[in-house]
């Protein structure tokens, strides 16, 4: 403990990295207070637990983490999705100080405050600009906008959430220059819908470095490309425009990564899900985008066993994989989320029948994957260097975002440190990693 006995916080950060980018808000805002952060349960004056409440998986995830917290330490402050359930948690959680819903910041400091009152000492109390941060030095998400103005049927973050609230592009960029001065090499664009960003600000200009750059994701875009950093944009629906932001990526602007979440590939199953529902026209975007920037990897996430979804169905979906030939897939077995429209179809699919064809399709997309990474096998590569132990480095390519894609392995690599841009030549693949020498 430091030399004025600082209070220390514990936290528990759950869920997606929007959630992660609410904890390191609250985290700054508490360390700016005069708050120390406590990697244990014993050392931590007050625990502070940021739930999902996205599926049921997710949420007896959080209700569990709340309970571990409250044996360990007895003090427990909970935020986040799952918060929105405050009955539901007191009645299986009843000695929480605190319930509040997400990015309820000023609450939960309060809370806080009124927990474990701060010693504050502006002289000692010095953040950096970029702030607190959950990831690694070398990268940091990037949140542009909250909630979100569809209405997918398995999906309840409208309710969570919000509609889509988007952040002025000005306040943006100026992030983005504090994280890339504090030494940030990725910058990782989020939302809970990316492509749609702007349009609740009808695209409104915010000055920056001396110019009006308007509230849309190519002018955004464009604009992070000037700071010099690795630009990776996650969760962008189909939207027309996207087209124009692939341009960017053909000329080095901004990394040639699309995540985008496609969820099926059936017509019949898209519309019960409220989703767009051309295939045909979903493979052509692909070859299109292709065409652009040839080098572009493409990510993506589908759902299988939505209600009503047939073995044709799921078959049709098979065929889109094969024909997408997608570089990065995940899947995901559908459940119930408590408060979504979907839990009332009828034709729920079993769960044997939910984990079979969850298996067929990650088989497939195994071995798409395999191939792919095979023809990486010889040719040089920019590696961002993650991790440097005994063993070796590890680190990406353009193609992996940290946590959910692959990895580039430097067996007994030492000389470099994380945060290091390097050429690497590729010397072998598996299904979804690669092993290279340095240049």
């Amino acid at each position: 403990m430091n030399e004025k006995n600082a209070s220390k916080i514990g936290i528990i950060s759950l869920g997606c990295p929007k959630a992660l980018v609410d904890s390191e808000r609250i985290l700054t805002k508490l360390a700016a207070d005069g708050y120390d952060i406590s990697e244990t349960y014993d050392d931590a004056d007050v625990v502070l637990v940021n739930t999902c409440g996205f599926i049921d998986s997710a949420r007896q995830e959080s209700i569990e983490a709340i309970q571990e917290a409250l044996a360990e330490n007895g003090r427990v402050i909970v935020t986040g999705c799952l918060g929105l359930d405050e009955t539901g948690i007191r009645e299986v959680a009843p000695g929480v100080l605190s319930v509040t819903g997400p990015h309820q910041y000023e609450q939960v400091v309060a809370a806080v405050h009124q927990a474990c009152p701060p010693t504050h000492d502006p002289y000692l109390d010095l953040i950096g600009p970029e702030g607190i941060k959950l990831t690694p030095r070398h990268y940091s998400y990037l949140k542009i906008s909250e909630g979100c103005n569809h209405h997918c049927k398995f999906c309840i973050i409208p309710d969570i959430r919000g509609p889509l609230s988007s952040r002025p592009v000005g306040d943006v960029l100026k992030e983005a220059e504090r994280l890339v001065d504090s030494g940030v090499k990725e910058l990782l664009v989020i939302s809970q819908d990316t492509g749609a960003y702007g349009v609740d600000l009808k695209y409104a200009p915010s000055p920056w470095r001396g110019q009006e750059i308007n509230t849309r994701l190519f002018d955004m875009a464009e604009a992070l490309a000037e700071l010099g950093a690795w630009i990776r944009l996650h969760y962008v629906y189909p939207y027309p425009h996207v087209d124009d932001v692939i341009k960017l990526m053909a000329q080095g602007k901004i990394l040639p990564y699309l995540d985008i979440p496609f969820q099926h590939a059936s017509p019949k199953i898209l519309k019960a899900m409220r989703r767009p529902a051309h295939q045909e026209k979903t493979l052509d975007r692909i070859e299109k985008w292709r065409d652009i920037c040839p080098d572009i990897a493409i990510r993506s996430t589908f759902i299988v066993g939505f209600p009503g979804e047939t073995e044709d169905d799921f078959e049709e979906l098979l065929d889109f994989i094969e024909d997408a030939q997608l570089d990065r897939v995940g899947c995901f077995q559908y459940e119930n989320v408590d408060g979504a429209a979907a839990n009332a179809f009828p034709d729920h699919v079993s769960s044997d029948d939910k984990l079979s064809r969850y298996e067929r399709f990650m088989e497939l997309a195994h071995n798409i994957s395999e191939r792919k990474l095979l023809d990486r096998v010889g040719q040089t590569m920019d590696v961002l260097i993650d991790t440097v132990d005994e063993t070796g480095a590890v680190g990406r390519t353009y193609a992996d975002s940290p946590e959910i894609d692959g990895q580039v392995f430097l067996d007994g690599v030492q000389t470099v440190k994380a945060g290091d841009l390097i050429k690497a030549t590729i010397t072998r693949s598996s299904a979804y990693d690669l092993w290279g020498d340095l240049k």
